[in-house]
């Protein structure tokens, strides 16, 4: 049996072993190790098995995984959340969908400090929808809403699937992090828009709510002021190269820690729930880059990845055609499995054929990220939310193809 077949059957045990619903870092981890015991040898495979574990574990750069999400944890539990929402809120509130528009905005002011999908989500959840339920909104478009803004999280910097994107591809977080800034803010306009567009065609979807003295909104920009000092410090320091990403995340943290102390939101409880839901966050995303790790291993002697570059080639397809086949199969997988995990599954497989294609791999990272985001939104059944969060999506992929990064 050739590497190739024994790579395949390998990778259809995966889906199996998924599908039984074992944890995406054991099935990647048992599967790389009979694979490899396969084609190599059942020593070779022990040693990978032991030293792993050890090697993803002692990684220095490894630790702005756990700083980046304590500050988003921090961030949570200050409310910074709850305060941007209620600044864009005074500023936009009262236009058609206006709530909806300012759950956006605050979705993306939020992300600039947690990093994660779920928190941003989450907190809108609880901040936004008491509101637009109260003024009568389509619970379509409130849901929406929160589910398209939330996803956010992971492209705005700093975002967690960005940091493993760069581990698992080797490439500067940094760089990566500063890429996303701006489609990030295009993506935030595209939802608006598409939010004011909606309303316009039926105004009855997202009534709109009170207008505040010019007063009023001035005064509530002083509770931004924690916010822009976070993002400021820590990406204007990876831009201007004060820190690197784990010091920036060190900075980060203690950051989000002094600003929690100085709003007098700082309890026992809050900390002991921070160090908690930290320390389970990052044991999960370190046991999938472990798995992934092991998995690699034996991608890389069934040659897979090199016979997809082969076969890609050999098609004579234009290369743009090949990456919108891909979009689609992430689309498609992100309707069944997290993003982080589609991402650690299939990069070590993918990217090799993306570099033989001449496309930048930070412009990939970017559009990857942006695809985890669609699929993030697509498992949701309301078929309007899922329209304008993927439509503007598409809108901003269209961009890329038609302006691609050198």
């Amino acid at each position: 049996m050739s590497p190739v077949t024994i790579g395949i059957l390998g990778i259809f045990l995966l889906f199996l072993l998924l599908a039984s619903r074992m944890h995406i870092g054991f099935s990647m981890a048992v599967v790389g190790f009979l694979g490899f015991a396969v084609l190599n040898a059942l020593s070779p495979s022990f040693s990978i098995l032991g030293m792993e574990p050890f090697k993803i574990g002692a990684q220095y750069s490894l630790t702005v995984i756990p700083l980046f999400i304590l500050m988003g944890q921090f961030a949570n539990h200050s409310k910074m959340g709850f305060e941007i929402y209620q600044t864009v809120y005074r500023w936009i509130g009262f236009l058609p969908g206006g709530l909806s528009m300012a759950t956006i905005g605050a979705c993306g002011g939020f992300a600039a400090i947690s990093g994660s999908s779920l928190a941003a989500a989450a907190t809108m959840g609880m901040v936004a929808l008491p509101e637009m339920k109260r003024f009568k909104y389509d619970d379509s478009l409130a849901t929406g809403c929160i589910a398209a803004g939330g996803t956010l999280g992971i492209l705005i910097p700093p975002s967690t699937v960005m940091i493993i994107y760069g581990i698992l591809t080797e490439q500067p977080i940094a760089t990566l992090f500063i890429a996303g800034i701006i489609p990030g803010v295009l993506l935030c306009g595209l939802f608006v828009l598409a939010i004011y567009v909606i309303t316009k065609i039926k105004p009855a979807l997202g009534p709109p709510g009170p207008k505040f003295t010019m007063k009023e909104r001035i005064v509530s920009l002083k509770d931004t002021w924690s916010i822009l000092v976070l993002f400021f410090l820590v990406i204007g320091g990876l831009y201007t190269g004060w820190f690197t990403p784990s010091e920036a995340a060190g900075v980060g943290a203690f950051g989000a820690f002094v600003i929690t102390i100085v709003k007098r939101r700082l309890t026992w409880g809050n900390l002991n729930n921070a160090l908690a839901e930290t320390t389970k966050t990052t044991a999960m995303v370190f046991l999938i880059l472990i798995g992934a790790h092991i998995f690699g291993y034996f991608l890389t002697i069934s040659q897979i990845p090199d016979q997809l570059s082969i076969l890609a080639t050999e098609a004579g397809l234009n290369r743009y055609l090949i990456l919108a086949l891909l979009v689609l199969a992430y689309i498609i997988l992100g309707c069944f499995m997290e993003g982080l995990a589609i991402m650690v599954l299939t990069i070590p497989v993918v990217y090799p054929m993306v570099l033989d294609m001449a496309f930048d791999p930070i412009w990939f990272g970017v559009i990857i990220t942006l695809v985890m985001e669609m699929s993030l939104v697509g498992c949701f059944p309301s078929g309007l939310q899922c329209w304008y969060a993927s439509s503007s999506s598409l809108f901003f992929l269209k961009l890329c193809f038609i302006f691609p990064i050198p």
